[in-house]
């Protein structure tokens, strides 16, 4: 099932208009660290201290539509930015549509219905391709680290920790929990998955099948769907029922869902800022500089959403990317607008 948001804000009839004369460059920081995400423990440096070279964006200026669409794992984040746009006055419409990385990438390369690309994982070089063969040049933008959970439901007391082996054998041929581990149950395994245009299925695969998807779509008793909702639902109607997903849909259902560890590592702040998790990702957003220069109002959702991303990232459930990365990510858009 698609998700669609619809932001429209009919107050505002302003001219589309990209920086505000009199914001300036916020005073910064230098990026501090490599890693993954903002230092455990420790709450990500203030947005502005990290744009520290990007213009400042007043939404009220900006009017006009940006398309979006693709990954159901950045949805919750992308649709938190575009609900802050909103409120601090942006006077245009913002579609997110939530149809899975690959699918995203569908309509931003081959059909160029869209603006902005949300993905959860890298674009892949084919992807490149077809873009440039519509005349369009992705730009990446890091925009934060998700820690993909494997889960079960609360009524599940018998799986707490599998090794990524062990997976190889939930996700594929094993049949019954007890084909798994002797000591657990003679119940079949009931599977939850995202469907195959999801980023999080590719990642899934390339990281536990070595990119063999042949296995975990033959396995039996298996559900996908580019909807996590549905993945959700599913895993908690059956103690014998597993699934997997983003963070971020883990944590809004932490009450009906138990998120196991994987190696014996827990996924959380402080083993994604170590890089200890096995399962954790980059998560993107992709737009063009023809784009970006042509529609203001999509630059400017690009600039914001890199302003104030770290501000909202932890409530939504992922986690920030390192300053290094979100520095790239800033410079790719000084880059894509010529500055």
């Amino acid at each position: 099932m698609q998700r669609k948001l619809y932001i429209v804000l009919s107050l505002f009839t302003l001219t589309a208009a990209l920086l505000t004369a009199c914001g300036g460059k916020a005073t910064v920081a230098p990026p501090q660290t490599a890693q993954e995400t903002a230092p455990a423990g420790q709450e990500a440096a203030p947005a502005e201290a990290e744009a520290s070279l990007l213009p400042s964006v007043d939404p009220l200026a900006v009017s006009g539509d940006v398309v979006t669409a693709g990954s159901s794992t950045v949805f919750p984040l992308a649709e938190r930015m575009a609900e802050r746009f909103q409120d601090e006055g942006f006077g245009g419409q913002i579609t997110i549509d939530s149809i899975g990385s690959g699918a995203g990438f569908e309509r931003f390369c081959v059909s160029g219905e869209i603006d902005v690309s949300n993905a959860s994982r890298p674009i892949k070089d084919s992807e490149v391709e077809s873009c440039r063969g519509i005349g369009r040049q992705p730009v990446e933008f890091r925009v934060g680290t998700d820690a993909l959970a494997v889960t079960v439901s609360k009524d599940n007391d018998f799986v707490t920790d599998v090794t990524l082996d062990e997976l190889t054998l939930i996700f594929s041929t094993a049949e019954k929990w007890s084909d798994v581990r002797p000591e657990w149950p003679d119940e079949p395994i009931l599977r939850y998955i995202p469907g195959t245009d999801s980023g999080t299925f590719d990642y899934f695969v390339e990281e536990v099948f070595n990119k063999d998807e042949e296995p975990i779509l033959s396995a039996a008793n298996t559900q996908l769907s580019e909807d996590d909702n549905v993945l959700v639902q599913g895993i908690e109607g059956s103690p014998y029922a597993i699934g997997f997903f983003g963070y971020a849909y883990y944590a809004e259902n932490s009450k009906q869902l138990t998120v196991l560890a994987i190696e014996g590592v827990e996924p959380s702040a402080e083993t994604v800022d170590a890089g200890t998790y096995p399962l954790a990702r980059p998560l993107f957003i992709y737009s063009d500089p023809a784009i970006m220069q042509e529609k203001p109002q999509v630059a400017a959702y690009i600039n914001f959403f890199l302003t104030y991303v770290n501000e909202e990232i932890v409530d939504v459930g992922y986690f920030p990317a390192s300053g290094e990365a979100l520095q790239q990510s800033i410079q790719n858009w000084l880059d894509a607008m010529g500055q």
